[in-house]
């Protein structure tokens, strides 16, 4: 069946931001959405996620997700809140992670406004003034009932006259490309969503696959307008932060991760340089219950996996005792790490610093000159981890001013995004240039310098800087 009209694509969040990401795809008789991400960073992330999907949901035919983060997912929630009952379609791994990710979501927000409740009774301001939650654990419960999963490279049909393929981005586990064609009364239009792209070459997932052609092309830019270190020029870093950590400071090293692909990707590359004898046994404490649970799922996806992950987890399993990772169990024992005063690696959650069981442990290292926080990942603008890497001397932490006394290293060549290089050389295996492309998921000045770098390189007069609720018609 053809679909007549036009087809309209809205970008709702992650224009000229990275966080947010939210397309509405519209025309006579079919609605959809593309991701239903979270607002993150900045004081006035709760206004924009109260006032995000102000549409009727309940006329959405159906979602598609590209990955699990809660930039792309964490308004699935709320999504199903407002009235949503259609099917959300997502690789079987992201479905997976979802029951870990939106749950944890759910109950921060929950624990954090028992916090602000107690704190305003405290300070006799009666609970006026309060955020309660934008969605509650009972609301996602309820979300996850609506997730479909979906191989890769096989043909989703959620509508009539619509196709679907997902296809791996290698971003994180289960993350996805989305080629989307609609037949219309004017022939096949196929839309292109890039989701996040994973960095080629990079350890633990494949490489991102490559698209041919599209009439749309949506392409992120979180690193539009740098360049990674070569993982080796990394490794180097990693190594002298460890040798001044552990054998002239004689403290503990604090990595704020995120909990699903970051954490994991870090236990392979330090278990890398053990197996290289670059660096001593570790013993590496993994402090979020996330993390647990997304490393547990990644070892049920191993077929996901490249080789180099395989080879070097099969020399783990045989030498246990050079790299030994406890996850801990509960928030006594997360306490409990506050006890080791040297020798220690602390990877914890949340990524940016702005939540979970990571703020506890920058409350505690951050006033010891002895102690370093090694930050591996794209700090958003106004997180408390944007702080620290623009080198903030104290910091506020529950209420308290802390003191920055720690070393903060920016270990930049970890990043789960590519590059501009790696989204360059995505974009040149296109056939042809697509019929327009928007450029998405980057601060202004990355997604702009993306842009003038595409039409530098291969001379596509057709790309655009997305702009919110800027309609673009296929």
């Amino acid at each position: 069946m053809s679909l007549q009209g036009k087809i309209q694509v809205s970008m709702h969040g992650a224009a000229g931001e990275v966080t947010g990401s939210c397309t509405l795809v519209e025309m006579e008789g079919l609605r959809f959405l593309v991701d239903c991400g979270m607002f993150q960073g900045g004081g006035d992330a709760y206004g924009k996620n109260q006032r995000a999907l102000a549409f009727d949901v309940r006329h959405l035919d159906f979602v598609l997700l590209t990955h699990a983060h809660i930039d792309h997912s964490g308004l699935l929630p709320r999504l199903a809140m407002l009235g949503y009952r259609g099917p959300i379609y997502a690789t079987a791994a992201t479905t997976d992670l979802l029951q870990v990710l939106l749950l944890d979501s759910a109950h921060i927000q929950e624990k954090e406004s028992e916090w602000q409740l107690r704190r305003s009774h405290r300070s006799g301001r009666g609970g006026r003034g309060l955020q309660p939650p934008l969605y509650t654990v009972t609301q996602a419960q309820e979300c996850l009932k609506l997730l479909r999963a979906v191989d890769y490279d096989t043909p989703l049909h959620p509508a009539s006259g619509v196709s679907v393929r997902f296809r791996d981005a290698g971003h994180i586990l289960g993350s996805a490309i989305l080629e989307v064609q609609i037949d219309t009364a004017d022939g096949p239009r196929k839309l292109v969503f890039s989701g996040d792209l994973g960095q080629p070459g990079r350890p633990v997932l494949r490489d991102p696959e490559f698209i041919a052609e599209a009439d749309l092309l949506c392409i992120e830019s979180t690193y539009g307008n740098r360049v990674h270190r070569p993982l080796e020029d990394t490794e180097a870093e990693l190594i002298r932060a460890f040798e001044h950590t552990f054998g002239e400071k004689r403290g503990n090293i604090i990595i704020p991760a995120f909990a699903v692909g970051r954490t994991q990707e870090i236990l392979y590359v330090l278990g890398g340089l053990v197996r290289q004898g670059r660096l001593p046994h570790l013993k590496i404490y993994v402090d979020s219950p996330m993390a647990d649970a997304a490393t547990r799922i990644t070892l049920k996806y191993r077929h996901l996996w490249d080789d180099e992950t395989r080879d070097l987890m099969a020399w783990q399993e045989a030498n246990p005792q050079a790299v030994r990772v406890h996850f801990t169990a509960d928030v006594e024992e997360s306490m409990a790490l506050n006890d080791i005063r040297e020798g220690a690696v602390i990877i914890s959650a949340s990524g940016m610093c702005d939540a979970g069981r990571i703020k506890h442990h920058l409350a505690y290292n951050l006033p010891r000159p002895e102690s370093t926080v090694l930050i591996t990942g794209f700090q958003a603008a106004g997180t408390l981890g944007r702080r620290l890497v623009d080198g903030a001397r104290t910091v506020r932490l529950f209420g308290q001013i802390v003191p920055v006394r720690a070393d903060v290293h920016t270990i930049g060549g970890l990043s789960a995004h590519a590059d501009q290089q790696a989204l360059l050389d995505w974009v040149g295996h296109f056939s042809r240039a697509p019929g327009q492309v928007r450029v998405v998921h980057g601060e202004p000045e990355a997604a702009q310098a993306l842009r003038d770098a595409i039409e530098q390189r291969y001379g596509w007069a057709n790309v655009a800087v997305a702009r919110c609720n800027d309609p673009v018609i296929v």
